[in-house]
């Protein structure tokens, strides 16, 4: 079993950046390839940003290709979401996953509890 605890959200203005933390626990994190996901209220559950097992393969939505950029240290069981030039409509709570990976939500076997995120003047 894995422990995924977020961290790091915040309401930000717009053009702000924040940086999300996922703290794992339990069954070794680089086993796992890992994602965030975001949801807002009324919306699906989106993909944002997916990493590889090492971090060797990224993947971002279009919507924030440019502006966030997803990491880990699997040393710390820690992943992270660097998120640069934040808009409005980023707004959501944003959620760490660890999993076989990919863009579905299905390909995800932890979650976390999310962090919320907003972004506003």
């Amino acid at each position: 079993q894995v422990q995924l605890v977020e961290s790091g959200g915040g309401l930000v203005q717009p053009g702000g950046s924040l940086r999300l933390s996922c703290a794992a626990s339990g069954r070794t994190f680089s086993s796992y390839n890992m994602g965030w996901f975001r949801q807002a209220p009324g919306k699906e559950r989106e993909f944002v940003a997916g990493s590889s097992r090492y971090g060797s393969i990224r993947d971002y939505a279009d919507s924030v290709k440019g502006r966030f950029t997803i990491s880990r240290d699997n040393a710390k069981n820690t992943g992270y979401l660097q998120m640069n030039s934040l808009k409005p409509e980023d707004t959501a709570t944003y959620y760490c996953a660890l999993g076989n990976g990919g863009v579905a939500p299905s390909g995800y076997y932890y979650w976390g509890q999310g962090t919320q995120v907003t972004v506003s003047s």
